[in-house]
């Protein structure tokens, strides 16, 4: 399923990309830039920017900071998330705390992820 894609949040995507925070900087330099899948950072899907996207692996990458775990917070996620699993997409959530703590740990999660995706047949 093709999703539509958002004009009017090009600019967002772009402004977010620049002003990545700490931990998705780390998570992006140290790992998934040079990851051999293809990931993008801070993409656009529906009315949504995610912070990462495999669309090989049909994955989302969202890293997690404090503000995701007041009720609005969750709330907000619950939608982003609901959204982009109704176009089939896999959406891993991270904490911030968890990149801090065990990143090397965060690597393999997500790399056993993407090699299961890719040994899924398709359709």
């Amino acid at each position: 399923m093709e999703y539509k894609h958002n004009k009017d949040i090009v600019f967002v995507a772009r402004t977010l990309r620049k002003n990545m925070t700490k931990e998705e900087r780390h998570l992006w330099y140290d790992f998934l830039r040079e990851y051999p899948v293809k990931f993008l950072r801070q993409k656009p899907i529906g009315n949504y920017v995610v912070d990462f996207y495999c669309a090989q692996a049909n994955l989302v990458i969202e890293l997690d900071g404090s503000q995701h775990y007041d009720a609005e917070g969750l709330r907000k996620d619950k939608e982003r998330t609901d959204f982009l699993e109704s176009y089939g997409i896999k959406v891993l959530r991270i904490t911030n705390l968890e990149m801090h703590k065990n990143f090397r740990g965060v690597c393999e999660y997500i790399d056993n992820l993407v090699q299961q995706s890719l040994r899924q047949p398709i359709g």
